[in-house]
């Protein structure tokens, strides 16, 4: 007789009054509240179920003291005038919920905010949101804290063969430096620094395309951007491994708090058909502030 225990709802030692899903080897990610079975997202693991004798023995009495309580509740409820029959206990067996499932169970969608929103970057620090080309994402960490979207799959980098490369890159983050009131100085600033952690040295020492061996810009202009008055340094770099890329660095103030400075740095690889450098003015164009969801792109007017 095997001692494998059958997939279903078993009691979540770590979490009292929850069920998780025992796929037959395993703890899934799916747990539900033991009132009214409402799915709870992803909790930490339980013990398996076949942990042990004790365990398994203890599991399968409450999960029958559970639908022994299920079904007295159910009569007691409706009654025993065949008015209804009484909520169906959890099963021993059987597929777990589909997503569908489970937001059907948890009721009604709340309204989705803009950092739901997949087509929309939004840094709340600065006061922004950016445009998402379709085939970017945004990803949940990375290797810095700026707001980040780039295109979807990864590369090994041409100059290091542990590490991963990405065609395009767009991040959002706060300008430092001692002069914060000209666009212009904070651009050209940052353009080298951008640029070498894209193609040069990345945040943690490593020459990911063999280096920058040389550089050309490409533009130097002044913009408006979110409705405010900024600028732009682009520069096309060569590299030691790979095709190289364009770099650019845009500065423009923040909508809000001191108004310090937004650097958005855009990073394409070179020779991608899909990385024209018209998106980058694209992107920029769609830079609002936060709330604001038609107007404030480049060529509004000028904010004081």
């Amino acid at each position: 007789m095997s001692n494998a225990t059958p997939p279903g709802w078993y009691p979540d030692v770590n979490v009292p009054g929850a069920e998780r899903w025992w796929d037959g080897t395993a703890w899934t990610g799916y747990t539900r509240s033991t009132a009214g079975t409402r799915p709870m997202g992803l909790r930490p693991q339980a013990a398996p179920p076949g942990a042990g004798t004790t365990t398994r023995a203890v599991a399968m009495t409450v999960a029958g003291l559970a639908v022994v309580a299920a079904v007295v509740t159910g009569f007691l409820v409706l009654g025993d005038d065949g008015g209804g029959t009484p909520p169906a206990a959890a099963p021993s067996s059987g597929a777990p919920p589909t997503a569908t499932d489970s937001a059907s169970a948890a009721g009604p969608t709340p309204a989705e905010g803009p950092e739901d929103d997949p087509t929309v970057l939004v840094d709340q620090l600065n006061g922004i949101t950016v445009p998402v080309p379709a085939g970017w994402e945004k990803p949940e960490n990375t290797l810095d804290d700026a707001s980040t979207m780039r295109t979807v799959g990864s590369y090994t980098c041409p100059g290091d063969s542990g590490s991963f490369c990405y065609h395009g890159t767009v991040t959002v983050r706060t300008a430092g430096g001692t002069d914060l009131t000209d666009m212009k100085a904070s651009a050209e600033e940052d353009i080298g620094t951008a640029s070498d952690r894209a193609y040069g040295e990345d945040t943690v020492g490593d020459r990911i395309h063999g280096g920058i061996t040389s550089h050309k810009d490409l533009a130097s202009r002044s913009v408006t951007v979110a409705g405010r008055t900024g600028y732009l340094v682009r520069r096309q770099v060569t590299t030691g491994r790979g095709p190289g890329g364009y770099v650019e660095s845009l500065v423009f103030p923040s909508a809000v708090g001191s108004e310090t400075p937004v650097i958005v740095r855009f990073a394409f690889d070179a020779g991608q058909d899909a990385l024209p450098l018209s998106l980058m003015d694209t992107i920029a164009e769609g830079i609002r502030p936060i709330g604001d969801a038609t107007g404030g792109g480049v060529g509004s007017t000028v904010a004081p």
